[in-house]
């Protein structure tokens, strides 16, 4: 019985690793249909979709970090353009409890990931209020996104 109450208080400090969303917010929007109500008509051929995604993560102080979540894109190009949109979807996190080496990681995959079912929807309700049918976009992993960046950011060894 008393070890059980030496390694009841020990076990107790331990502190559990946390992740938790303090405030979501749309930090830039926008939505462009440029050739309507002649691009309305034309929606019988699936238009060809571009899209680009790119995470940023910041300290606040403490434990509070910002992420922001960055979607554009658009149907069709030039003169033939259906549509384009940009949302900048951000969030303050509190992070606890996670060793600093993965606190990186953390903000860069784990917040984006919980960010993104809100953005999808934002977009996908831009597009079906712009005339068109909603864009779902699939999902997305921020896994290989964040070791794409990480790679891109490594120096590289000049060849002789």
């Amino acid at each position: 019985m008393a070890n059980e109450q030496q390694n009841g208080p020990e076990e107790a400090q331990e502190i559990q690793p946390s992740l938790n969303v303090l405030a979501q917010y749309i930090k830039d929007l926008s939505f462009e249909n440029p050739n309507a109500p002649r691009s309305l008509g034309n929606l019988q051929n699936s238009p060809q979709i571009q899209l680009t995604v790119n995470v940023n993560g910041k300290p606040l102080g403490g434990a509070d970090y910002e992420v922001e979540l960055s979607i554009e894109g658009g149907a069709g190009e030039g003169a033939n353009t259906l549509f384009k949109f940009e949302l900048l979807y951000g969030a303050v996190i509190r992070l606890g409890g996670i060793p600093e080496e993965n606190i990186h990681a953390m903000v860069m995959i784990e917040g984006p990931r919980l960010l993104f079912p809100f953005a999808r929807q934002i977009i996908a309700d831009c597009t079906r209020n712009g005339g068109f049918p909603p864009l779902m976009i699939d999902p997305i992993d921020f896994v290989a996104l964040y070791r794409n960046r990480l790679a891109q950011s490594q120096p590289t060894v000049g060849q002789a």
